[in-house]
């Protein structure tokens, strides 16, 4: 694990690969959380996570769904692949002037349902359920997570 300054090292000068989650209730809404870490913080936002190093695509994305949304024993291959996105903030996790934060994005469409009990707080404040019109309509939904549904 890289310390704090390494990290910030590596933000500075390499993009990161992250996991989005697109989940979805059955009825077509669409889980955002409130995010409370940096970037985007004070967004909606899809969950999501970086991979680690010398982590495979299958353990990552069952870290970041059980890391993220609280739930165990997700398997990669009971998703959709939606596609690879790029986001780029202004800001990193550290706050640290003169450079953003660059990912590269593999997004996965999964369907959980509205029964199950979701959500992680150290990672967002909130969860909502909205329509994929009403995050679009939305002022405090992430341009990164509208980006999915346009």
């Amino acid at each position: 694990m890289l310390n704090e300054a390494d990290f910030l090292t590596v933000i500075r000068l390499t993009p990161l690969v992250s996991i989005d989650l697109i989940v979805t209730d059955g009825n077509r809404r669409v889980l955002v959380g409130h995010r409370r870490n940096r970037p985007a913080q004070g967004t909606w936002f899809v969950p999501g996570g970086r991979i680690a190093k010398d982590e495979s695509l299958d353990a990552a994305f069952k870290r970041v769904v059980r890391s993220e949304l609280g739930v165990a024993s997700v398997e990669r291959s009971s998703s959709r692949f939606f596609g690879v996105y790029e986001h780029q903030y202004e800001d990193n996790f550290a706050g640290a002037s003169g450079f953003g934060t660059h990912y590269i994005v593999l997004a996965y469409a999964m369907t959980l349902s509205g029964t199950v009990p979701i959500g992680r707080f150290d990672q967002h404040s909130e969860y909502q359920w909205l329509l994929p019109d009403e995050l679009l309509a939305r002022d405090d939904v992430h341009e990164n997570t509208k980006a999915y549904f346009w």
